[in-house]
């Protein structure tokens, strides 16, 4: 799906990376800048790169679709260094700035990591957000190395804070890191945050799309609710959907369609609606299916969509990212009974 690049904060390697250690799987991870315990100094420029204060080793993010990050928990320490950038970075219109960038690797205390970058995000808008930032970290041809996600939650309206993005140690021996890019930004009320997990909503469920699958131009993505509340949850039909831009503008031209079956046959949401009634600890899921097919006229893209599960429900915004060409059709499954869902039956705590 297109990635629109918004800002880069290149810097200049002044010494090589550390020998890596055993390979492991490729992954990048992401921290809050607020689990180091020092400020960042970048480098001059010139001589040796300096080495920043002692600093908590980065650690996994949450799985997708969760909105919920664990506090951090105690951990070792290490000393990377400081690689030197050349100007404190530009800031764009969502108040996005690169701070610094550092190496890491085995000499730093940390095993498991290569690089990390420091960033600060500012919330312009009117209303508290939970922010999705996509990164590349760069070789000095410009080429992507990696690219990592951090997701930065419930941003006050007026406030800055600082995070930090990571790449994990990589198999064999990539160029050297000397850069990093901003190449996404997604932004959604918090108020309408989706979740996988974590405490449950006043609305007593949890929902959130899945990250999708895509064929030959056909694109799936599923719509997930779980009864995390301790009472029945009753559905009938089909989810209300409203497509938005990146700007959060209403998506116009664009037909929603009852089913899928008048995208491709044999998919999941192709049968008619039928009452669901959701114990505490079952779930739902609904089908969204379009066709990324371009031909005359312009492409239409929706990164976000606002999903009422019934009509009376509170809206919930999920970010698929739709790249619906030019067929200006988007095909909606009714909601049927997760049966292959195994979650937890809620506790009388967790009662909406």
């Amino acid at each position: 799906m297109p990635i629109v690049s918004r800002t880069t904060a290149t810097v200049s390697r002044t010494t090589a990376a550390a020998s890596r250690s055993a390979p492991t799987v490729l992954a990048a991870t992401l921290l809050l800048a607020a689990c180091g315990t020092e400020s960042a100094s970048p480098g001059g420029g010139s001589g040796e790169a300096p080495v920043r204060a002692e600093a908590w080793c980065p650690s996994d993010t949450a799985p997708y679709g969760s909105t919920t990050r664990p506090e951090p928990s105690p951990r070792t320490s290490g000393t990377p260094s400081a690689l030197p950038v050349p100007s404190a970075g530009d800031t764009t219109e969502e108040s996005v700035r690169i701070t610094a960038l550092y190496a890491w690797g085995p000499a730093s205390g940390c095993a498991g990591v290569d690089y990390s970058a420091d960033f600060e995000l500012t919330n312009r808008q009117k209303a508290k957000a939970t922010y999705t930032l996509t990164f590349r970290f760069l070789s000095a041809s410009g080429g992507p190395v990696d690219t990592a996600e951090r997701t930065v939650e419930a941003v006050g309206p007026g406030r800055t804070v600082k995070g930090t993005v990571v790449m994990r140690e990589t198999v064999g021996n990539p160029p050297a890191v000397t850069g990093v890019q901003l190449t996404r930004i997604r932004s959604v009320p918090e108020a309408e945050a989706s979740s996988a997990s974590g405490p449950c909503p006043k609305s007593g469920v949890h929902l959130y799309a899945d990250e999708g699958d895509a064929a030959m131009g056909l694109r799936v993505v599923g719509l997930h609710l779980v009864n995390c509340g301790t009472r029945p949850y009753r559905l009938d039909g089909y989810p209300t959907l409203e497509l938005q831009d990146a700007d959060h503008e209403t998506v116009k031209g664009v037909r929603i369609l009852e089913g899928t079956d008048q995208i491709s046959t044999g998919l999941g949401g192709s049968g008619g609606p039928r009452p669901v009634v959701l114990g505490p600890g079952e779930a739902a899921v609904a089908d969204l299916a379009w066709r990324n097919t371009t031909e005359f006229g312009e492409a239409v893209n929706a990164p976000y969509v606002r999903v009422r599960a019934t009509a009376a429900a509170d809206p919930v915004t999920v970010v698929p990212e739709l790249d619906l060409g030019t067929t200006g059709r988007l095909g909606v499954g009714a909601w049927r009974k997760d049966e292959t869902y195994r979650g937890s039956i809620p506790s009388s705590a967790a009662r909406p």
